[in-house]
C-alpha cells in the first residue's frame, strides 16, 4: 500500500492536516506511538467525567476561521476559564483584576489599585536583570510575593532571581472586575471531550496506534510521497547535534466519592511550600454535568507537579533560552535540507503553541502543499 502522506503523530496538528489531506482526495496514514489519538489534548471518560489526561486544555481564539473550523467537528460549550490562586489558604482571583486587588489591599476603585501598583513598581529603577525584578517592575512586590514567586519557582525549578527577565515579558493586569482569563472572542470546551473532536477529524483516515515511527523507520519511510512529522525534532535526527531541553509535568489523579472537591476547574497553589503547582477538577470544564445534563455524583482531581525533563520523560514546555534556541536553529537548518518531510506541532518546531495556533498552522501547511 502506498500513501500520499504519512503523518507521524495523531495530535491536533497531525489530525487537522490529515483531515485536510483526506478531504482533498489524498491517501493518508497516521501513526502514533501512544495507544490513543489526540496527543496531549486526549481526554478519557472516568465515571462520566471527561478527564484531561495531559493537563487542562481550554480552547480560546480570536481567529474566526479556526473557530468555525473546529466547530465543524465538535460542539463547544460556553466554558469560561476563571482560575483562582490559593496562597496559604488565601484565595485570589486570576488573572490580576479588581477582585484580586480588593482582596490584596482592600482597594475598590481602579485608580486606587493603579496607584498602589505604581508605588510598588518604583522599587525597580534600572533595567530588570532577572525574572523577579521584571515581575516587580510590572505588578509590584505584593503580587509578586504571593501570586508569582512560588508558582514560578515550582514551574521552573529555579529561584526567580536565577531566571531570565524575558520569561515574563508582560503580565495581564485588568482594572476591571473581569476574571475571564483569556481575552478571546471565542472560548469553550468540546462537548464530549477533545478525543471526540480528534476522532471526528480523523474519520475515514487510516490510523495505526502503538507504532513508533522512529523505531520502524525502514518499514514506513518509503510508503508515502511525503511525511508530516510532529514528534521531537532532535529525536528525528537521532540527537546528532545535541538534546533539546524541556520542562515536564507529572500528574497525580484521584477519583473522589464527593460531588465537589474545590468548586472550580483550576486552582493554582502559589506558595513555594505546596509541592504541586495546581489542582484541576475536571468535571467543572463541563459544569459538573454528564452528557444528559445530570449532576455527577463523583469527581476527579489531578495534582500537577512541574519537573525537570530527562530523555524518556514526556516533553511539555520547550526551554526557549539562548542555548536551546541556538541548538534548535541548527536542527532547523537540517530540516530545510529535507524536501519530503514537513515538521509541525510543538515538538516538531520546538515551540509552545496555543491550540488555535496549532490548528491554524496545520490548515495553512495543508493549504500550501495540497
Amino acid at each position: 500500500m502506498h500513501y500520499d502522506y504519512l503523518i507521524v503523530g495523531a495530535g491536533l496538528f497531525g489530525a487537522v492536516f490529515a483531515q485536510q489531506a483526506g478531504e482533498n482526495g489524498k491517501k493518508v496514514l497516521v501513526l502514533d506511538r501512544r495507544n490513543h489519538i489526540g496527543g496531549n489534548v486526549y481526554t478519557e471518560q472516568v465515571e462520566g467525567i471527561n478527564v484531561h489526561k495531559y493537563g487542562a486544555h481550554i480552547f480560546h481564539t480570536n481567529n474566526k476561521v479556526v473557530w468555525d473550523y473546529v466547530n465543524t467537528f465538535a460542539t463547544f460549550n460556553r466554558f469560561t476559564n476563571s482560575p483562582v490562586a490559593n496562597y496559604k489558604g488565601e484565595i485570589y482571583s486570576l488573572p490580576f483584576n479588581m477582585y484580586t486587588f480588593n482582596k490584596m489591599w482592600g482597594v475598590v476603585t481602579p485608580q486606587e489599585a493603579a496607584d498602589r501598583i505604581a508605588r510598588q513598581r518604583q522599587e525597580i529603577t534600572g533595567e530588570p536583570q532577572n525574572l523577579e525584578e521584571q515581575a516587580i517592575s510590572l505588578v509590584g512586590r505584593d503580587i509578586f510575593e504571593k501570586l508569582i514567586k512560588g508558582y514560578t519557582e515550582k514551574q521552573w525549578g529555579r529561584d526567580c532571581k536565577d531566571l531570565p527577565a524575558f520569561i515574563i515579558k508582560r503580565l495581564p493586569v485588568r482594572y476591571t472586575y473581569d476574571n475571564n482569563y483569556f481575552n478571546a472572542l471565542y472560548q469553550g470546551i468540546p462537548i464530549g471531550g477533545y478525543t471526540n473532536l480528534v476522532n471526528n477529524l480523523l474519520e475515514g483516515i487510516e490510523v495505526r496506534l502503538g507504532v513508533d515511527y522512529l523505531k520502524h523507520r525502514d518499514e514506513y519511510e518509503n510508503i508515502a510521497d511525503k511525511i508530516v512529522y510532529t514528534g521531537p525534532v532532535d529525536e528525528f535526527f537521532g540527537y546528532k547535534l545535541g538534546t533539546l531541553e524541556y520542562r515536564s509535568v507529572r500528574f497525580e489523579n484521584e477519583l473522589l466519592d464527593m460531588p465537589s472537591f474545590q468548586g472550580n476547574a483550576a486552582v493554582n497553589y502559589t506558595d513555594r511550600e505546596t509541592p504541586w503547582t495546581r489542582i484541576i477538577e475536571h468535571k467543572w470544564f463541563e459544569f459538573g454535568k454528564d452528557a444528559n445534563g445530570n449532576d455527577l455524583p463523583k469527581t476527579v482531581i489531578s495534582r500537577e507537579y512541574s519537573s525537570e525533563w530527562t530523555p524518556g520523560d514526556e516533553p511539555y514546555y520547550p526551554v526557549n533560552d539562548e542555548k536551546n534556541s541556538a541548538l534548535y536553529a541548527k536542527y532547523q537548518a537540517e530540516t530545510a535540507k529535507l524536501t519530503n518531510v514537513i515538521f509541525g506541532g510543538r515538538l516538531g518546531t520546538y515551540s509552545y503553541y496555543d491550540m488555535d495556533v496549532t490548528v491554524d498552522m496545520a490548515l495553512k501547511a495543508a493549504k500550501d502543499i495540497l
